[in-house]
């Protein structure tokens, strides 16, 4: 039967990833850490795509809307997690819950799309390099962009106005550090039947309709780099997409994992929710930059120019 609707309930509690307040101390430092460093890290990866010149290609404008992202999606989930970690009151309000899972989904699901459109962009520099220019225009990676946002925005949009309609009962206890749709429809004693079915077939349709792309695209590339006589040819056109490989599979596997295995709270739902959420939009910027040439180069030029500035700064004081 149900109990009123959800009005009728004013706040859920987020248990976090451990009950103990020692650790709670812990996980809190190492969060913090992780968040601060992922902002630097994904805030410089936007700033030398934009500033240098050199990066000013289809890849790198991709990058930054990925980076710009990862830079959401992890300040939509961190912050709460951490006020949670240091407070006696773990809660969060039923709209705040529903809005965070609205952001969350969101920008996830635009995330895939843009690693899609990446997919999309290294298969057309490595098959088709002579006409990678005419193929990759401004106009078709802007226009790949915002459909990935608006298709992110729409999914997201769809799936949370059902969850607001649904009735939540006495249990209001989230086994979780984050609001996300399958965490919230055990708590409902509406039937959940057509908002599982609707959650369920947009994550296959973002599973199957870009991984797919991504499963055509490295095929192909990987068909016509075996296909480069050179040795070194083909370990340079690999490296131009390790990088976004390592992405992909960080992020592929361990979202899909989350929102196809059933809520349960147990701690392997929870390992992969930190992967996807917090680990990935840290892990990224190291991944482009370390494995990167071109961004390491661009980082170096953007530091000499730096300290060339201070520099000229101090002798001018002088």
């Amino acid at each position: 039967m149900v109990l009123g609707n959800h009005s009728t309930i004013t706040e859920f509690i987020l248990l976090g990833p451990s009950a103990d307040p020692h650790i709670q101390v812990l996980l809190f430092v190492l969060f913090l850490e992780i968040y601060l460093l992922t902002i630097m890290g994904n805030l410089m990866i936007m700033i030398v795509t934009m500033t240098d010149t050199h990066l000013h290609t289809p890849m790198y404008f991709f990058l930054s809307h990925l980076s710009f992202l990862d830079l959401c999606l992890t300040s939509v989930i961190v912050p709460k997690m951490l006020e949670n970690l240091v407070s006696h009151k773990k809660s969060v309000s039923v709209e705040g819950c529903l809005t965070q899972a609205f952001f969350v989904f969101s920008i996830a699901g635009t995330e895939v799309f843009v690693l899609s459109a990446m997919a999309y962009d290294r298969y057309t520099a490595i098959c088709y390099p002579l006409l990678y220019g005419q193929l990759m225009s401004k106009q078709l990676c802007g226009g790949l962009v915002w459909v990935s946002w608006g298709l992110g925005f729409l999914d997201a949009l769809i799936n949370t106005l059902m969850a607001w309609n649904l009735d939540f009962c006495e249990v209001q206890v989230i086994p979780h550090f984050s609001c996300e749709l399958p965490s919230l429809f055990p708590l409902s004693c509406s039937d959940i039947s057509t908002n599982f079915i609707v959650l369920v077939c947009s994550a296959i349709i973002h599973a199957s309709g870009t991984l797919l792309l991504v499963i055509f695209s490295y095929t192909r590339i990987v068909s016509t780099i075996l296909s480069i006589s050179s040795t070194s040819g083909r370990s340079k056109a690999f490296s131009t997409c390790s990088s976004h490989l390592t992405a992909v599979s960080f992020f592929y596997g361990s979202a899909f994992l989350r929102y196809f295995m059933p809520t349960s709270g147990s701690p392997l739902e929870l390992i992969f929710s930190i992967q996807y959420s917090v680990v990935t939009p840290l892990i990224n910027p190291l991944i482009y930059s370390l494995k990167n040439k071109e961004v390491k180069a661009a980082l170096k030029r953007m530091l000499q120019k730096g300290l060339k500035q201070l520099r000229e700064q101090r002798t001018g004081r002088g």
